[in-house]
């Protein structure tokens, strides 16, 4: 086994990419692009241990694709995520690369580590074609280079180089500035950085995302409680009573998130928003059910359609369908005839045909979101 980890930095928010999803969650096939490289590069070398950053609201997510890996959280910058995956490093060289450059090839890998003991950071870089300025002035493009990643470090000389307040924009130039010495190898064009999504057609290891489809069931069911105000689907009912719950008790919206968290295989609603934590104490469960959209939509999946069973005695349901249906679409971000609303009653059967709850069933569709087609 060689003495090299690595880090593979997936926490970024994406914010230059300009898509709903996020370019590490984006499919090649099934597999997301983050599993993509992580895979190629487990199978390229032996590390002795591979470490993911994760963003703070996917790190439980990301546990369910693969045992194979160490996910840690990550940090609001680049730097931050690299310091918090070091604290976990023992080996004495560290190799870390960012999920942008999912198809850095392997003769890539294999000469950083050929290289490891020849300085305290080996750093791939790419020659300049074309004519460069700088501040209105032409400057000698020989003498200028492309730095990439993956880049491979003496791991005690990267911990003390990032112990600053000073962000650095890459490994090798926190270790250059205190002192470290640099060897800088050919990098290759086909370790491309995926920066914004017209990148994505450079990137030959890439497939388009597959065709599957994805379904999501979910059922919630609450008891009436006096004097609070009783919300379906985001919208006021007019009732003598609500139900009873930790939030505001919105029985369809937390079905509908059950549902949507059931097609992605993200668990439920209880993981998401605990019960027993009072940031949740009568909040609107339309947030919450944003607060899913917004993931569901960060991990790379779009809604196809939503059809919804209500279960009640009381109060009457149809008169508040179609405002149901409006509320949903605007939250969703879909269009209203992709989501349907089924009411019906118990026929006075059980605790439902007592008036004392309302049940909701909800199931979905989902499919991946296809970049190919943008």
């Amino acid at each position: 086994m060689l003495d090299v980890s690595l880090i593979i930095l997936c926490a970024g928010d994406s914010s230059r990419f300009e898509l709903q999803a996020k370019k590490q969650w984006l499919r090649s096939d099934n597999t997301p692009l983050w599993l993509l490289l992580s895979n190629r590069l487990k199978n390229i070398a032996n590390f002795c241990e591979i470490i993911i950053t994760c963003h703070t609201d996917e790190i439980s997510y990301m546990k369910n694709f693969s045992d194979d890996f160490t996910f840690i959280k990550g940090g609001s910058t680049r730097q931050n995520s690299i310091i918090n995956a070091l604290k976990n490093i023992k080996s004495e060289y560290v190799m870390i690369t960012d999920v942008a450059r999912v198809c850095v090839p392997e003769e890539v890998i294999l000469n950083l580590i050929k290289h490891k003991e020849e300085a305290h950071c080996i750093v791939p870089i790419l020659n300049i074609n074309d004519t460069v300025i700088y501040e209105n002035n032409t400057i000698n493009r020989d003498k200028t280079k492309l730095i990439q990643t993956p880049q491979l470090s003496k791991t005690s000389i990267l911990k003390k180089a990032l112990s600053t307040n000073i962000q650095y924009t890459d490994d090798s130039s926190a270790i250059k500035a205190n002192g470290g010495l640099i060897k800088y190898i050919q990098g290759n064009e086909e370790s491309r950085k995926l920066t914004y999504q017209k990148d994505l057609y450079f990137l030959d290891c890439l497939k388009e995302p597959s065709n599957n489809f994805f379904t999501g069931m979910g059922l919630d069911i609450h008891a009436f409680e006096k004097n609070k105000k009783m919300f379906l689907g985001g919208v006021h009912i007019k009732s003598d009573f609500g139900f009873k719950a930790h939030s505001d008790g919105d029985v369809l919206i937390h079905s509908l998130i059950d549902a949507l968290l059931g097609a992605i295989g993200a668990g439920d609603i209880g993981e998401f928003f605990p019960d027993t934590n009072e940031k949740y104490k009568d909040i609107s469960s339309k947030l919450l059910l944003e607060h899913i959209i917004k993931f569901i939509y960060n991990v790379a999946y779009e809604i196809v359609n939503i059809d919804i069973s209500i279960i009640a005695q009381k109060p009457k349901i149809s008169p508040y369908k179609n405002e149901i249906k409006s509320s949903l679409s605007k939250i969703l971000n879909i269009e209203k005839q992709f989501i349907n609303i089924k009411a019906t009653t118990s026929e006075e059967l059980g605790f439902i045909g007592r008036s004392e709850g309302i049940a909701v069933q909800s199931i979905v569709l989902l499919k991946y979101y296809n970049w190919k087609k943008l």
